[in-house]
């Protein structure tokens, strides 16, 4: 009832063809875009994917310069590596905001102690737990319920009875599922 009689025609403001390009007296002056912001778009995906800003970003990559073999790999393993993404991976969480906040509200332990810091860089071996309480149990199982069986990764083992993960080993590049050139990340920051 909100449309008008005018839009059961073919010259429907809102079905035509010329609303295929984005707005803007000068929509056609868009083109294909530089190699600045080609990069520049990487960066934000990765970014926005792992939910840090970029003084953050920017530590880890300073971080991964510091590795020896290729920039790009270690940057995406550390980012894989934070302990709010590694919540989130083994199902315990449906998103890595909820998995912060979960980890924030300090839910989590790891190797037996409370960490309430959703950037922590777990290593291998690390035993990551759920609190003892029953409100927080109820909570994790709840997601799981809802998200089904989790597909762990090789370098994770998870113990559904227990509630209980252990990293078995770092992750790899080939462990990363997003579709992201990471050289073009590190031709933009390595400037």
């Amino acid at each position: 009832m909100l449309k008008g009689t005018r839009c059961e025609t073919a010259k429907c403001p809102m079905e035509r063809q010329w609303r295929s390009s984005p707005p803007g007296m000068h929509s056609w002056r868009r083109g294909r875009g530089s190699e600045y912001r080609l990069r520049l778009r990487e960066k934000q995906k990765v970014k926005r994917y792992y939910g840090v800003f970029e003084g953050q970003f920017m530590r880890y990559f300073r971080r991964a310069e510091r590795q020896k073999g290729n920039t790009g790999a270690a940057l995406l393993s550390l980012l894989e590596r934070r302990l709010d993404n590694v919540f989130c991976k083994l199902g315990f969480a449906p998103s890595r905001a909820s998995a912060r906040q979960t980890i924030n509200h300090g839910h989590v332990h790891v190797n037996g102690r409370r960490v309430g810091v959703a950037s922590y860089l777990v290593k291998v071996g690390d035993k990551i737990t759920i609190k003892a309480s029953d409100r927080s149990k109820k909570l994790v199982n709840v997601w799981l319920e809802e998200l089904g069986e989790p597909h762990l990764q090789n370098w994770l083992k998870l113990d559904l009875t227990k509630l209980e993960a252990e990293i078995l080993a770092v992750p790899t590049r080939d462990d990363v599922q997003i579709p992201v050139e990471e050289q073009l990340i590190v031709e933009l920051c390595g400037q």
